[in-house]
């Protein structure tokens, strides 16, 4: 039996204003965005305000979702490259802080 390939996706560095375009043109709330994500709502306005980016399985799916559903983004380089906003944090949905920023990561609240 023959295997189909599936297609792969290269998880993206999403920006803030792509973030909030993407669940604008799915007619999403941040609730209803971070339900669908399995993610917090906080994690949500997190992204879209720049305060931490989506990031590893995080980006890659916002980038299915966006492919899929017809949605033209802008994505910066690939994920987990040498950009400062690309490291840390203690889970990948909950993104990476800004750098000056002072955010700290959810176990140092």
């Amino acid at each position: 039996m023959a295997r189909t390939k599936k297609p792969t996706y290269e998880a993206r560095s999403w920006e803030a204003e792509s973030v909030r375009e993407l669940r604008r043109h799915l007619g999403l709330t941040q609730e209803e965005m971070s339900r669908e994500l399995g993610t917090r709502q906080q994690t949500i306005s997190e992204w879209e305000t720049g305060q931490y980016r989506p990031r590893g399985a995080s980006a890659r799916l916002l980038s299915i979702i966006a492919e899929d559903t017809g949605f033209a983004y802008e994505a910066g380089a690939p994920a987990g490259g040498n950009s400062k906003l690309e490291t840390g944090g203690e889970e990948e949905a909950e993104g990476t802080p800004k750098p000056g920023t002072g955010a700290r990561k959810e176990s140092d609240r």
